[in-house]
């Protein structure tokens, strides 16, 4: 076999407003180092004028007659119907190929598959099929209407992972949940990569955005769903505006039609402070991140994804506060700010909005803690390795090409003497240079504002949750 891998590679890509397309988008050339790699699309031709001058590009329908040309093929799969054409090439090709998981989750995806095709029984059926009796009630349930969160609980992925010859995860959580059920599968762990943004000074951001430069601003990125706890986000910004006239929270991205986010903002009273962008840019999402005193990135029920999109916030130098949950417990203590998800959660929200707000100080090392991991353990050129590594064992070949560093000078360029880092990292980046700790006094002060007694248990998770605070 030739040193070059050749693969086929399917993925959406923009314009298909997808997260991820702009993975694979930002992916592709570096795995191209690696691989002799093919597109293929649902009819379509991508907006990235660059893949299209790189790679050559074909209709999915044209895969059966070319399938034999490839050593592997690389299946990308997330929770959502620009992926359907990819799930109905994987089911085709026999146990051969490599499911790149996004989302653990697959649940609401297939909801759509059945009906949205008139396959009502068979929808019923495959529940059953993979819950028993209760997977047949939940089914029912559904084609009622009803899409509670309980759907988390069945991730429904179970087809998807039959088919695949093995599969690729972003995260140690998504491994090990994919092991409990079919303890056989290979089932790797490739970095989720993401190219450090250019720096953008905030008032520059801001400039160009139209945003006043002495607010405070809070900044929420990302599609607009139920699951990304803006119910909670806002009623924290309402209690924090009340302190904090001067500021805004800004919420970036394209709104689910199922979720009413305006009706939300103004029961709450927060039309004139509260702002929706719709769908942004890449560059207009950078400009956003820069823009920011602190970002928001929650999600729970969690679909067990791992997030480009905070690699991305991360990698600009921002505080952002995450849910506790999922594959966001893997990042450090001290690299993101984490929020219980219980019913401490608004509390918990509101008290570091607080803090970032009194101590620039402290969200600025926080930011740099974060630029720093994204630097060492989330370049693209590790991503990619880590790809053609697991590639190589599936074909059951020795890897015959070294890790490729990008050029010199690059902002993925490898940090470390030699090889990428270990993929799991247990790194301290704790500023040592500042004393960043708010006095008790404050604490406690900030614990009586919102009605806490000394023996609520709300003032244990305050406490633990501030240890990134030096506390």
């Amino acid at each position: 076999m030739p040193d070059r891998l050749k693969l086929a590679y399917f993925s959406p890509l923009n314009p298909v407003q997808s997260g991820i397309s702009d993975y694979s988008e930002e992916l592709l050339p570096a795995l191209a180092r690696y691989a002799d790699l093919d597109l293929y699309l649902d009819n379509y031709t991508p907006a990235n004028q660059a893949l299209v001058r790189q790679f050559n590009i074909y209709p999915a329908s044209k895969f059966a007659r070319q399938a034999g040309r490839y050593d592997n093929y690389l299946f990308h799969m997330g929770n959502s119907a620009a992926h359907a054409y990819i799930y109905k090439t994987l089911l085709s090709t026999s146990g051969k190929g490599i499911l790149v998981l996004h989302d653990f989750v697959l649940h609401h995806f297939m909801i759509g598959q059945y009906l949205n095709h008139g396959q009502a029984a068979e929808y019923i059926r495959q529940m059953g099929r993979f819950y028993g009796p209760e997977g047949e009630a939940i089914a029912r349930e559904v084609i009622k209407g009803k899409f509670a969160e309980s759907l988390f609980k069945y991730p429904f992925n179970e087809a998807a992972l039959e088919a695949a010859q093995a599969v690729l995860v972003h995260s140690r959580y998504a491994q090990e949940r994919i092991l409990e059920k079919f303890p056989e599968k290979p089932v790797g762990l490739a970095r989720m990569g993401v190219p450090v943004p250019p720096f953008v000074p905030k008032e520059t951001a801001r400039a160009r955005l139209g945003l006043p430069q002495e607010e405070f601003i809070l900044v929420s990125l990302g599609h607009l769903n139920p699951y990304k706890r803006l119910d909670s986000a806002l009623w924290a910004y309402r209690a924090f505006r009340r302190e904090y006239p001067r500021s805004r929270f800004v919420l970036v991205g394209s709104p689910s039609p199922n979720y009413d986010v305006k009706s939300m903002i103004s029961a709450l009273g927060l039309t004139n402070s509260v702002y929706l962008t719709g769908y942004a840019s890449m560059e207009q999402l950078q400009d956003y991140t820069a823009a920011a005193d602190c970002c928001v990135n929650l999600r729970y029920p969690t679909a067990g994804e791992t997030s480009a999109s905070l690699l991305r916030i991360m990698g600009a130098g921002r505080p952002v506060m995450v849910s506790r949950t999922g594959a966001f417990e893997e990042l450090p203590d001290d690299c993101v700010i984490k929020v219980d998800v219980d019913d401490a959660e608004e509390e918990l929200l509101l008290e570091y909005l607080r803090l970032l707000a009194r101590e620039p100080a402290l969200a600025g090392a926080l930011g740099r803690n974060a630029h720093r991991y994204v630097e060492k353990y989330a370049r693209l050129g590790d991503a990619a390795y880590d790809y053609y590594m697991f590639i190589c064992r599936m074909q059951g070949q020795e890897p015959r090409l070294e890790y490729i560093s990008d050029p010199p000078g690059s902002a993925a360029e490898p940090a470390l003497e030699s090889g990428p880092p270990p993929v799991s990292p247990v790194a301290d980046f704790e500023e040592k240079s500042l004393d960043l700790s708010p006095g008790w006094n404050e604490i406690a002060r900030a614990a009586a504002e919102i009605g806490l007694e000394e023996t609520d248990p709300v003032l244990e998770k305050i406490a633990r949750a501030a240890r990134f605070a030096g506390l």
